[in-house]
């Protein structure tokens, strides 16, 4: 888990299987693993994975892109927000499009057409969004295509999980938190993984600023006194 978390404190570095914290989502990293290295190993051509903001979807499109382009495929990350009439039509590239939810009309014809496509350019679509294909307001036609592709739910994190991921954190910042400070961040602070990082830059600060170590009493006056975690 350490060696995993360790990368949230490099937002520059570019987003990779390697660097994203698995929790229960294996089974999803390793269909997006086959889906940039050999789709046809795969029940079904494309895959849809859905998720509440701050779980990680972006993050997995880009990096199954970088994997996919590691392996000499055409591959293409596109915000919905960029998308207008038409998609790529690249023989056998993997077209992952992010936020899906929030296609204009024109770019949902556009990705209907793609799915129309995808056999004859032996073409790959991986799409993100916020919830499962029935509850978007999104064309039918194109709702029951997305609905037919492979679909995971991005699994959040348990609170072991984010335990140690607050604890590696600490650690890097030169940080010591005791059990029970840990327990009171995992029960009144962010829980998703850019939540955390922010809240750990907080108590580092916190801690410079009153030159000691940061305690679940002093971490409770902090927040008495607005600091946010």
């Amino acid at each position: 888990m350490k060696q995993l978390v360790l990368d949230l404190l490099h937002p520059d570095r570019p987003p990779t299987f390697e660097n994203f914290v698995h929790g229960g989502n294996a089974a999803l990293l390793a269909s997006l693993a086959l889906l940039a290295e050999a789709p046809a190993r795969l029940p079904v051509g494309h895959l849809y994975l859905w998720g509440a903001a701050g779980s990680g979807r972006s993050h997995l499109l880009q990096a199954t892109v970088a994997r996919a382009r590691a392996q000499n495929r055409p591959a293409h990350y596109l915000p919905a927000a960029a998308i207008d009439e038409r998609l790529p039509e690249d023989a056998c590239a993997l077209l992952a499009i992010d936020d899906v939810g929030t296609l204009s009309p024109a770019a949902q014809i556009a990705l209907f057409n793609a799915f129309n496509r995808a056999r004859g350019n032996r073409q790959s679509l991986l799409l993100a969004g916020e919830a499962a294909p029935r509850e978007m307001a999104l064309r039918e036609d194109l709702r029951t295509r997305i609905g037919q592709s492979l679909v995971f739910e991005v699994r959040p994190l348990d609170d072991a999980a984010r335990a140690a991921i607050l604890h590696a954190l600490a650690s890097r910042r030169g940080l010591r938190l005791g059990e029970d400070l840990v327990g009171f961040l995992l029960a009144h602070g962010r829980r998703d993984l850019p939540g955390m990082v922010a809240s750990l830059d907080a108590l580092d600060a916190a801690s410079l600023e009153h030159k000691r170590p940061i305690t679940l009493p002093l971490l409770r006056q902090l927040v008495r006194e607005g600091l946010r975690i």
